[in-house]
């Protein structure tokens, strides 16, 4: 849904324009802006993915201060923000200290603690709003972790996630996985926060990391499903559990790995296929993008479970897309 584009407002009304309507999205806020020759410019969108916000700008040069006085005004329900900056280099300031943050950085503000976050020149931010109380991480917590992200071994799985929600957002609003997507999100989330808050391994962390294996190995596989290595001995090893225990959690779930593989790497390509993104890769190089030894192993798993061959679902288009045969 777009929240906001300057370009259609007159020049004297968007500075009020702006301030009203991240106000009214987010929080209240002190804002101040830079005087580009051709005035200030946004452009602001919100999707609703599952019972989570997403929050996405593009803008001239801003500063946003949240003071205590603001905190004092939270909503009922108070937020954690987790940001990706795609485009511009993002300056923040929580409790006294200053960081500079770029494309492969997580930025994860509390709304219950005082911040200072803005940018010079043109760049965009997007942003998850997560309800505190379904969350479950204290504001002390979340602003120590705020500081340590990088300390954690869950940082580099977590950013790969969070990029996969960005791509598409618009698609996965009404997709019926988006419940369980956000869950997952919103669990990946926590466990990152609790695993950079703490050096040591305490008993939330261990417990949160215990419940969030099963969800950490299927966002780990689905963001390797290109790598034709991605092995359970592989798997295991990235999560320290051995390959029985990796068999044994997966059972538990119903899950049979090398299908749910094969399952998932076909689902990637038939995205692929008919993707105006992709539409220059030979079905050979979809194949290979999506882990397969062999195009023909590709066209004849493909066959099998859709009834028509890659060529055909390219051709036809997605309003061919019909259920996986039995």
């Amino acid at each position: 849904m777009l929240l906001l584009d300057l370009n259609t407002v007159p020049p004297r009304e968007r500075v009020e324009a702006f301030r009203h309507a991240l106000t009214d999205s987010l929080v209240p806020n002190d804002i101040s802006h830079e005087e580009p020759e051709g005035g200030i410019h946004a452009r602001m969108e919100m999707w609703r993915v599952g019972g989570l916000d997403l929050f996405a700008t593009r803008n001239s040069g801003f500063q946003v201060r949240r003071t205590a006085r603001h905190v004092r005004h939270h909503r009922d329900h108070p937020i954690v923000s987790v940001s990706l900056q795609p485009e511009g280099v993002h300056r923040a300031e929580v409790a006294d200290r200053r960081e500079f943050l770029g494309a492969d950085d997580i930025c994860v503000f509390h709304e219950l603690s005082p911040r200072v976050y803005g940018w010079s020149g043109d760049a965009a931010s997007q942003s998850i709003m997560f309800d505190t109380h379904r969350l479950g991480v204290p504001v002390d917590t979340v602003v120590r972790a705020s500081s340590r992200l990088r300390a954690s071994p869950l940082y580099g799985l977590v950013l790969e996630h969070l990029r996969g929600v960005w791509r598409d957002p618009g698609r996965l609003e009404n997709d019926p996985g988006s419940e369980a997507l956000a869950s997952a999100t919103t669990e990946l989330v926590r466990a990152l926060l609790l695993s950079a808050a703490h050096t040591e391994q305490t008993a939330e962390v261990r417990s949160t990391m215990d419940e969030t294996l099963l969800t950490r190995i299927t966002a780990y596989a689905r963001a390797h499903l290109a790598d034709r290595d991605l092995t359970p001995e592989r798997i295991a090893a990235e999560h320290a559990v051995s390959v029985r225990r990796l068999y044994t959690l997966l059972s538990e779930a119903g899950i049979s790995l090398e299908q749910w593989l094969i399952t998932e790497r076909l689902a990637k390509a038939r995205r692929m296929l008919t993707s105006a993104r992709h539409a220059r890769l030979t079905i050979a190089a979809v194949s290979a993008r999506c882990g397969f030894s062999t195009p023909s192993h590709f066209s004849r798993r493909f066959q099998a479970a859709y009834g028509m061959s890659p060529g055909e679902w390219r051709r036809q288009g997605p309003l061919a897309l019909a259920e996986p045969h039995e």
